[in-house]
């Protein structure tokens, strides 16, 4: 009985927007090193792109599964964005992991 409630919350949670369980764990240390090409355009304030002209996110806080599920669907051609599925395709789903690890970190 008890496990029928817990994954029903998980259900529910999951339809109600709930932050995503984190997929992996990363190293948030690795991660640091590994995000300097990330921080290059997301750590400036108000830093638009070239090509299409548009705000690009402050990724500062944000989630680490977020993080983590958008990389992984840039690297896959899922999400659309050149810049990104250039940065995305050369990482490993531990570099990802680890980025991911060290943005959440930065609170």
């Amino acid at each position: 009985m008890l496990l029928r409630i817990s994954i029903l919350a998980v259900l529910l949670a999951a339809t109600m927007g709930a932050p995503p369980v984190a997929l992996a764990e990363g190293d948030a240390q690795a991660g640091r090193i590994k995000a300097e090409t990330c921080i290059g355009c997301h750590g400036i304030e108000g830093y638009k792109n070239t090509y299409p002209t548009f705000r690009v996110p402050k990724l500062k806080g944000q989630h680490g599964s977020y993080i983590a599920l958008s990389l992984r669907a840039y690297r896959s051609g899922e999400r659309k964005h050149p810049t990104m599925h250039s940065q995305a395709s050369a990482l490993s789903d531990q570099d990802i992991d680890d980025i991911a690890a060290y943005i959440e970190s930065l609170k």
